[in-house]
C-alpha cells in the first residue's frame, strides 16, 4: 500500500469521527483536485477538527511536565492553541501541496514551449507540436498539456489554447509564447521561424524575470529569518552570565519551551511561507529507489543510522554528560540519510554531467544532418569528436544501434536504450526529437542545431537564477551546518564557564536552567537549525524536491553536530 492511500485511509478515519456537516474552502477543493487525490474536501476539514483534541490533549501533557507550576489556565490557552494551529494546519496542507508542486511544474515551462518549438520547425502543424511537447516528458505540465491534446482531438483546436488558459494566471508568459507558436503555424517560413524564436524568448524571459523578482523580493524575509532565527537566539544564551549577576534566574520550563518549541515552530512557518512564494522552481530531475543504481531497501542505510548512533553517544559522553543522546541523535539521523539518499545523489550527478555536454554533441549532430549525412552516421562523429559525459551517452547509443539493428529511438528510449537508467527529461526529449529527424533528413538538421541552442540558453537562466539567489542560500547553508553550532557551542560552555546556569530557584519554586540542560536544548535548537534552514536554503536554490532535501538535511546535521562538540570543547578550555 502506498503512503498516500495510507494516508487518504486516515484521513477518512478521523473524519468519521465528526458528526457534523462542514464546508470547505473553495481552494482546498481545487487543490485537491489538482494533486489528483480521490479524499474529499469534507473529509480533510472533518479530519482537522477531529485532530484538535488529541493534539491538545498531549500539548497539555507537555506543557505541564515543562512547567508544572504554572497556572492550570496558561496551560490550557497554551494547549488549545497548539491544537487549533495544528488544525489550520491540517486544512491548509493540500493547498501548501498543491502550490509547491505547481511551483515545481512551471519550472519545466521553458523546456516544455522548447520542445513545441523545435517540432514546429520541422512541420508547422501545431497538433503535433503539441502531441510531441506533451508525451516527450514526464511531470504535471507534461500531463496537463496531453489531458488538453487528448480533448481536443476531433476539433479545430491543437490543445494549446486550452492549456494556455489554464496556467496563465500562474504564469502570464506562458500564454504569450503558447500565442506567438500558434501565429507561427500559419506564417512563412523565414517568418516562422522568428516566431518560433520569439516564443521560446517570451518563456525565457517570463522565466528569468519571475526569478530575478523572487531574488529581490527573499532576500529581506531570509534577512529576518537569518537574525531572529539565529543571532538573536545565540546571543541572547550569552547574556545568561550577565542575567544571573543581575540576580535573574531563567526557569528551565520557560528557556527549553521558547528554544525548542516556539522557536523552532516560528522558523517552519517563516520558511513555509518565504517557500509557498517562489513563483517558479528549477528543480533537478526526480531520482527514486526504483533505478537500478538505488538500493531497493532502507534498510542498510538504517543500519548505519544507528551505528552511527551508538558510535555518537560514546563520542558525546566523552565530551559532556549531557551530550551523549544529543550526538547520537545527531549522528543517527544524519548518518541514515545520507546512507539512504547518498545513491541518489550520486545518479544525479551524473545526469547532471550528462546535460551539461548535451547541447555540444547536439550541435555537432545537427551541423552534420545540415551538410547531408544521416543521423545514424552524424552520431557516431559526434560521439567520436565529443570526450564528455554526453559523448559517451552518443557513442554508447551508436553501439546499441549497430550490435541490435535498432532505430535511433529504440538506441535511446528502448528497452536497452543508454538513458534507461538516465533520468533526464531533457536528454530524454533531445533524443525524440533525434528519433523524428531520422525519419525527415536534411531538413531537421537546423532543429536539430536550434534545439542545441535552446538547452544552451535554459542553462544559462538557470545558472543566473541559482546566481541571484546564491547570496542568501549560500549564508543559510553555512549557518545551518556550521556558524550556528560554532556560536552555541562556545556561547553554551562560556555561559556554563561563568556560572550563569546553576540550580538556584526562582521566586516561584521553578529550577532554573542549569548546565547540562542548557548544553541539551540550546544543542537541540542548533541541530533544528540545521534541518529547517538547510531545507529553506534547498527549496529557495532547487526546490523542494525530496531526496536532495534529505542527502543535504543529513550532512548538514552531521556537520552541525561535530560543530557543535568541538566549539562547546575548545571553549571550555579557553574559559
Amino acid at each position: 500500500m502506498t503512503a498516500p492511500s495510507n494516508c487518504s485511509h486516515l484521513v477518512e478515519s478521523l473524519a468519521q469521527v465528526y458528526p457534523w456537516s462542514v464546508e470547505p474552502g473553495e481552494d482546498v477543493r481545487s487543490a485537491l483536485s489538482y494533486l489528483g487525490s480521490d479524499t474529499d474536501a469534507e473529509m480533510v476539514v472533518r479530519a482537522g477538527y477531529v485532530l484538535s483534541l488529541p493534539l491538545t490533549l498531549v500539548s497539555f501533557a507537555f506543557v505541564s511536565l515543562l512547567a508544572p507550576r504554572s497556572p492550570i489556565v496558561v496551560r490550557l490557552c497554551a494547549s488549545l492553541a497548539i491544537g487549533l494551529v495544528g488544525t489550520h494546519a491540517v486544512h491548509r496542507l493540500p493547498v501548501v501541496a498543491a502550490r509547491l508542486r505547481r511551483t515545481r511544474a512551471l519550472g519545466e515551462t521553458p523546456a516544455l514551449v522548447g520542445r513545441a518549438t523545435l517540432r514546429m520547425q520541422l512541420g508547422p502543424t501545431p497538433e503535433r507540436a503539441a502531441s510531441f511537447a506533451a508525451h516527450t516528458a514526464d511531470g504535471p505540465l507534461a500531463d496537463s498539456l496531453a489531458e488538453h491534446v487528448r480533448r481536443a482531438r476531433g476539433t479545430p483546436n491543437s490543445g494549446f489554447e486550452s492549456f494556455a488558459r489554464e496556467w496563465r494566471d500562474h504564469f502570464p508568459a506562458l500564454e504569450r509564447a503558447i500565442s506567438l507558436l500558434l501565429a507561427s503555424a500559419d506564417a512563412q517560413p523565414d517568418e516562422r521561424e522568428r516566431g518560433l524564436e520569439r516564443a521560446l524568448d517570451a518563456v525565457l524571459d517570463g522565466t528569468r524575470d519571475e526569478l530575478a523578482s523572487f531574488a529581490a523580493d527573499v532576500r529581506g524575509p531570509t534577512t529576518g529569518v537569518y537574525a531572529f532565527g539565529v543571532l538573536l537566539p545565540l546571543a541572547l544564551v550569552g547574556v545568561l552570565p550577565a542575567a544571573r549577576a543581575g540576580g535573574v534566574a531563567v526557569p528551565t520550563a520557560a528557556f527549553v519551551a521558547v528554544y525548542d518549541l516556539l522557536l523552532p515552530l516560528g522558523l517552519v512557518a517563516a520558511s513555509a511561507w518565504i517557500l509557498l512564494r517562489r513563483p517558479v522552481a528549477l528543480a533537478p530531475p526526480r531520482v527514486d529507489s526504483s533505478h537500478p543504481d538505488v538500493p531497493s531497501s532502507a534498510l542498510p542505510a538504517v543500519g548505519a543510522g544507528v551505528l552511527c548512533g551508538i558510535v555518537g553517544w560514546f563520542v558525546g559522553s566523552a565530551v559532556a554528560p549531557w551530550a551523549d543522546a544529543l550526538t547520537a541523535a545527531g549522528t543517527g539521523v544524519g548518518a541514515g540519510l545520507v546512507g539512504r539518499y547518498y545513491p541518489m545523489a550520486r545518479v544525479r550527478e551524473r545526469v547532471r554531467e550528462v546535460e551539461s555536454g548535451l547541447d555540444d554533441v547536439l550541435s555537432l549532430v545537427g551541423r552534420r544532418v545540415s551538410a547531408g549525412d544521416s543521423v545514424e552516421v552524424a552520431l557516431e562523429s559526434a560521439a567520436d569528436a565529443v570526450s564528455t559525459p554526453a559523448g559517451a551517452v552518443f557513442a554508447d547509443a551508436a553501439g546499441v544501434r549497430r550490435r541490435l539493428r535498432v532505430s535511433v529511438r529504440e538506441a535511446f528510449l528502448g528497452r536497452y536504450g543508454v538513458l534507461a537508467d538516465v533520468p533526464s527529461p531533457r536528454t530524454r526529449a533531445a533524443a525524440a526529437l533525434l528519433s523524428v529527424a531520422a525519419t525527415e533528413g536534411r531538413p531537421a538538421g537546423h532543429a536539430v542545431v536550434a534545439t542545441a541552442d535552446h538547452l544552451s540558453e535554459l542553462r544559462r537562466v538557470e545558472s543566473e537564477a541559482r546566481r541571484e539567489l546564491a547570496s542568501v542560500t549560500g549564508t543559510l547553508s553555512n549557518t545551518a551546518a556550521l556558524f550556528a553550532p560554532l556560536v552555541g557551542g562556545a556561547t553554551v560552555a562560556m555561559a556554563a564557564r561563568m556560572g550563569a546556569a546553576d540550580t538556584a530557584l526562582v521566586e516561584d519554586g521553578a529550577q532554573a536552567l542549569g548546565p547540562e540542560l542548557l548544553g541539551t536544548a540550546v544543542g537541540a535548537y542548533v541541530l533544528v537549525l540545521a534541518v529547517v534552514l538547510t531545507t529553506l536554503a534547498t527549496g529557495l536554490d532547487r526546490g523542494l524536491d525530496r531526496t536532495l532535501v534529505g542527502y543535504r538535511v543529513g550532512l548538514a546535521l552531521l556537520s552541525a553536530t561535530a560543530a557543535y562538540l568541538a566549539a562547546f570543547r575548545g571553549a571550555a578550555l579557553v574559559f
